[in-house]
């Protein structure tokens, strides 16, 4: 009998679960796909982050930070592409990891999806805070000082936390309250009203770019493209190559790519919900693949505009598009750009704590995590609601007392570490199941893989040493939840214990369903009811 920590879950297992009682709805086509995942990736990370890199890191290299991160993401996006079409159900990353790296690895990579969603999610909220406060001060409203931002925040000029005399961030509170709501309700309305508001922050992301083009003063590209320099690698808190600012923390284009890679994370959702596609091997990879190419090209325009608007000295960090428009005598597009915002980054906020659920609901289902809680699906909304609500609950708890710098790099490098496992998975998949199902295939593997896991790493040693600090402490909590739950009541474990897994059967006396053939996928009623047969 194989190790447990290490045995993979049978592929044919996970195709067996597309046809369980406890599947979701599938109603999700390409274009609803690729909505979902612009509405995840446009949001704080072009409208906000794109201020601090700029500021603190890159200067107008910014568009090359972008260009990096971007490959980045290409790498990675290929390979979630590969198993969202070969294993269309829920899990994303963690699912893939199952299947191919045994069970240990899969519980890091979910227990680091919680990471990058969960904490993501309050990045996202806390950037919209932001941004709602300075659309209702144009109508002279003020949030009260002591409600408007986390208590600390971290000053690069000093190199350590810093107080900022207030309590809590109570505006990224009610937002992340208002969405848990509209969650809950259901997929097809989540994804209705997510559909909407890309078609608004992408009309204010085209305005951004064609306007701004016209105040664009070329000097303040050549004058200085690079202060920081074209580096900012680090070794566990030793500079390799590059500046370093007064905490020790790495500055230059690579440092700025590790930064803004949050602007990226969004993509990789579209996988999460694979299990709500109509057509998942093909729909799955157009709107993971498309949404990349499209932002990716919108954020290299927006940050050329935005550092040959305003010297990248002084950038606003808060709200960076805004106030340039304002600081070039254009304060009237300062709504428009506000308002936009406030849309797109609520858009990733939907997406994101949309996806944080179903992570768990995979998880659930391997009795990894208390199945009672995490995979309590609703009766008649069909969605995952307990879990949605303690998504809420930890999302409006970390928005409303931790900064936007911390939560943005403890999401950077959980993402990528996410991205690693999965272009390694990637690889043992194409040794273990050379012949199983693939619509979708990577192409140039071995090298794009390989590539994928080198420039992720590459970004990875380019973040503060910190957060390796606080990604470890994260995993240990995590493994020490796997040893003293998650390992005891694994059904993968049950399974082998009676031989079960090893021969394609569940315990109910399932047939085998071939992993080498195209799986098939249950219709889903008109109305979105169960079928009485699925009752039973």
């Amino acid at each position: 009998m194989p190790n447990q920590m290490f045995s993979t879950k049978p592929l044919e297992v996970l195709l067996r679960e597309l046809h369980g009682e406890h599947r979701l709805r599938r109603i999700l086509g390409p274009v609803q796909l690729t909505s979902l995942g612009v509405g995840a990736i446009i949001g704080t990370g072009i409208f906000v982050l794109t201020g601090v890199a700029a500021h603190d890191k890159t200067g107008p290299a910014l568009m090359l930070s972008f260009v990096v991160a971007g490959i980045a993401c290409i790498f990675a996006a290929l390979c979630y592409a590969e198993f969202a079409a070969m294993v269309p159900v829920a899990g994303s990353a963690y699912t893939y990891a199952y299947a191919t790296l045994g069970e240990l690895f899969a519980w890091i990579i979910g227990w680091d999806l919680v990471l990058e969603y969960a904490v993501g999610s309050a990045t996202v909220a806390n950037g919209w805070s932001h941004y709602f406060q300075d659309f209702i001060g144009l109508f002279g409203i003020k949030i009260p000082e002591v409600l408007s931002s986390a208590p600390f925040d971290y000053d690069p000029t000093l190199g350590h936390l810093v107080s900022t005399h207030t309590f809590m961030n109570l505006p990224a509170v009610v937002i992340t309250f208002v969405l848990t709501v509209i969650l809950v309700k259901g997929i097809q309305e989540s994804a209705s009203i997510n559909a909407a508001m890309v078609m608004v922050k992408l009309a204010v992301v085209l305005f951004v770019i064609v306007v701004g083009a016209f105040y664009v003063d070329p000097a303040n590209w050549t004058r200085d493209f690079a202060p920081y320099g074209y580096t900012g690698v680090s070794f566990f808190g030793k500079s390799i190559s590059g500046m370093t600012d007064a905490g020790g923390a790495p500055l230059g284009m690579m440092a700025g790519a590790a930064t803004i890679f949050f602007a990226y994370i969004g993509f990789d959702s579209v996988s999460t919900h694979s299990e709500e596609a109509k057509n998942p091997q093909r729909d799955v990879p157009i709107g993971i693949i498309t949404s990349l190419i499209v932002c990716t090209v919108l954020y290299i325009a927006v940050a050329a505009v935005l550092t040959g608007m305003v010297p990248y000295n002084q950038i606003d960090i808060n709200a960076p598009v805004s106030k340039a428009f304002e600081t070039v005598g254009l304060p009237w597009a300062q709504f428009i750009i506000s308002l936009g915002a406030l849309t797109g980054i609520t858009s990733v906020l939907l997406v994101m704590m949309l996806s944080q659920p179903r992570v768990m609901l995979a998880m659930a289902r391997d009795g990894l995590v208390p199945p009672s809680f995490f995979g309590a699906i609703h009766d008649r909304f069909r969605t995952p609601w307990k879990s949605t609500i303690l998504t809420g609950l930890a999302v409006a708890l970390m928005s409303a007392f931790l900064p936007l710098r911390i939560l943005a790099e403890l999401v950077n490098i959980g993402t990528l570490l996410a991205f690693v496992i999965v272009c390694a998975a990637v690889l043992v998949m194409r040794k273990t199941h050379p012949d199983a199902h693939r619509p979708f295939r990577v192409p140039f593997s071995p090298a794009i893989p390989i590539a994928g896991i080198a420039i992720c790493m590459l970004l990875m040693f380019s973040l503060p040493v910190e957060n390796w600090y606080r990604l470890i402490i994260w995993l240990l909590i995590g493994v020490a939840i796997y040893f003293f739950y998650g390992r005891k009541h694994s059904h993968l474990q049950h399974e082998l214990e009676h031989e079960i897994g090893t021969h394609g059967v569940s315990p109910g006396g399932a047939a085998t369903i071939d992993p080498m053939a195209p799986p098939t996928f249950p219709e889903e009623p008109v109305d979105g009811r169960l079928h009485d047969d699925e009752k039973k």
